[in-house]
């Protein structure tokens, strides 16, 4: 079990044109190379065996014949290796000459996969020498016979059926409707392109944004692996540029005129899930059914993943100030179109000083200033009650006047001891409706404020919040419209610090003090010294650990065991493999035990890629059952 990954090698070795000996043994030493690194599939340039500048040698018997044997040799090579090679090479069927990919795996050759779009212009003279092919048939190479030969076959791992490849040759990536969209839709996960791409300046950048985007285009995959060293540069150079992408994103890429062995490790598990939840023609059963299937069984021993990922991975690792910006546009564009349709006169919001607030109150400030509304008309109201500290209800009133806002400070606490004694609750008694009466307090008193001045009630609840079901059930659960659903508390952190970055001056230096402020509900008395006594991340767990949680587990529907190995990897030296497994236990019942709370949010802008929404994004019945995904965890080793 490799938990969906699946280690993969774009080789480029050292080659001289038209000495087939040479080029084999090189081949043969880097496949040897690749698999003893754990590489489950290895990807050479295209005519690699030969040589692609050959020109009109490729009419010559001898080296046609040459290249043969060299297959017969790099076949030999691989037997007892459970990693399946693609090598490019010259082959003869029915006196006509192909530019293929030559599939070899433990001994034998599975298949060949012709060039499908042979160029013929510029530097290119293909059609000179190669034929193009369609379908399928058979082909005697390297003394196989009835190998399947063309341009529809996937090479498939009985033993891990996510492990689907297909092939495409360079031109053919380049080409309007390129083979490996049929490779997808009949269910390759994964794309190998054998490709020599001379270099001319300007070229490497459009190459990378073509493997980016055709990988995301078709939801794969996609190992590039361009000739270099050796090819005859008496008009072109070749720089070995390949690329390892997976989904529009890249995993790993050499550098040019460097050649070697570049691996990446894709996640084929990941592709599978991806695909059936956007389902948007990926898989076709009409292409399926004019494709062959050749099986192979890939390696069962565990490799260490090497693939490493953001503790981080709601925030951007480019973009910066321009990523923040775009987000915060977003929330502050939902809110000003409730606000225009609604015909709201203000805009009410409970700042409490802490971070989540923060940011509502910033967004709202940013709706109001691009309506050309009078920020006195955002009424910020502050509501101390039982555990509120100083230091939190001076900083929500510093925030507010810096803005410009208008401020109200209406405390709580009579009022919820009143309550308390009309529904006979001993205010002794600490528990959860000692806590939660003040929430729906403070709830009732915005609401009320709203009506009192035409105004609607701006919630402040975040992702991470929501997903915990860290919030109290029609108390901060709710209001009128939700500007930070779907931002989860790590990029609620971020851009609340863009923003006081942005605004300086008292905003920003009262922003930094809240960002250095223990996250907290406020809702049990403050200790002997006047601070926090209630910190969320005690109780509920880090935020930085659930948003990673959360991210893999519903961006990606990754399971609960595979969540645990990447968590454990990703957060070695800050929390070790006993807290990982203690919060992540705790986030699947939480989020499970919770989903009545999402599946009466309020409304809310999308701004990333994970919501929430039980209207657009997360439909989920309230009582369904955690057992499986905690029973998953419980019979891991």
């Amino acid at each position: 079990m490799n938990y969906g990954f699946i280690k993969v090698c774009a080789a480029t070795p050292e080659i001289r044109v038209a000495d087939v000996n040479f080029n084999a043994k090189n081949i043969i030493n880097a496949v040897k190379e690749s698999a003893a690194k754990g590489s489950r599939l290895t990807v050479f340039p295209e005519l690699c065996v030969c040589g692609y500048t050959c020109g009109d040698l490729f009419n010559q018997p001898a080296l046609i014949n040459s290249c043969d044997g060299a297959l017969k040799r790099i076949c030999a090579a691989t037997v007892g290796l459970t990693m399946l090679v693609f090598v490019g090479a010259p082959i003869l069927k029915g006196g006509k000459l192909y530019n293929c990919a030559v599939a070899i795996h433990g001994g034998r050759v599975l298949g060949v996969v012709p060039k499908t779009y042979l160029p013929d212009y510029g530097e290119f003279y293909e059609k000179r020498y190669f034929n193009s092919a369609d379908g399928c048939s058979t082909v005697t190479v390297a003394d196989f016979e009835n190998v399947l030969f063309g341009t529809q076959i996937l090479f498939k791992a009985e033993n891990m059926p996510e492990f689907c490849v297909a092939a495409e040759i360079c031109e053919d990536l380049w080409a309007p409707l390129s083979p490996s969209v049929f490779h997808t839709q009949a269910g390759a996960n994964i794309v190998v392109n054998l490709s020599c791409s001379d270099e001319t300046v300007g070229k490497a950048e459009f190459r990378r944004e073509l493997v980016k985007t055709h990988s995301a285009k078709l939801v794969c995959g996609y190992v590039y692996c361009d000739a270099g060293d050796g090819e005859s540069t008496t008009d072109t150079a070749f720089a070995g540029h390949n690329l390892v992408c997976e989904n529009g994103g890249v995993l790993s890429e050499s550098a040019l005129f460097e050649n070697g062995l570049l691996f990446g490790e894709i996640d084929a598990e990941k592709l599978v899930t991806e695909r059936r939840r956007t389902a948007s023609g990926y898989y076709a059963p009409e292409c399926g059914s004019t494709y062959e299937t050749v099986t192979f069984s890939t390696g069962d021993d565990f490799i260490p993943v090497e693939r490493e990922f953001s503790q981080t991975p709601f925030i951007s690792s480019t973009g910066g100030s321009e990523r923040c910006e775009r987000i915060l546009t977003i929330q502050q564009k939902g809110l000003e179109k409730r606000l225009k349709h609604t015909g709201a006169k203000t805009a009410v919001i409970g700042v409490s000083g802490g971070l989540d607030s923060a940011l509502a109150l910033l967004v709202t400030v940013r709706a109001f200033n691009a309506l050309n509304k009078d920020l006195k008309d955002v009424v910020a109201v502050s509501m101390p009650a039982f555990g509120t500290t100083a230091k939190t209800k001076s900083n929500a009133v510093k925030l507010m006047k810096a803005l410009g806002v208008t401020v109200k400070i209406i405390p709580v606490g009579e009022s919820v001891k009143r309550h308390f004694r009309d529904i006979g609750h001993d205010p002794a008694d600490k528990n959860v409706t000692y806590e939660n009466a003040q929430a729906r307090m403070r709830t009732l008193v915005l609401m009320d404020v709203a009506n009192d001045c035409g105004g609607l009630v701006i919630g402040t609840a975040d992702l991470s919040e929501l997903a915990l079901g860290w919030a109290t059930y029609n108390g901060d659960h709710m209001s009128m419209y939700g500007v930070n659903a779907s931002v989860p508390k790590t990029l609620v952190k971020r851009l609340v610090d863009y923003e006081a970055e942005r605004l300086g001056g008292a905003c920003g230096k009262v922003l930094k003090d809240i960002l250095g402020t223990e996250i907290s509900p406020e809702l049990l008395p403050p200790d002997e010294s006047g601070d926090i006594s209630q910190k969320t991340e005690d109780i509920v767990g880090p935020y930085i650990l659930h948003d990673f949680f959360l991210y893999y587990a519903i961006r990606y529907g990754y399971p609960p065991e595979k969540i645990r190995y990447i968590a454990v990897k990703t957060f070695e030296g800050v929390y070790n493999a006993a807290t990982v497994d203690k919060w992540l236990i705790n986030f699947y019942k939480r989020f499970f035990a919770q989903q009545f709370k999402r599946s009466c949010m309020p409304d809310g802008v999308k701004v990333g890629s994970v919501s929430l929404s039980p209207r657009s994004d997360w439909r989920m019945p309230s009582d369904a059952a955690a057992s499986l995904f905690l029973g998953a965890l419980d019979n891991e080793e």
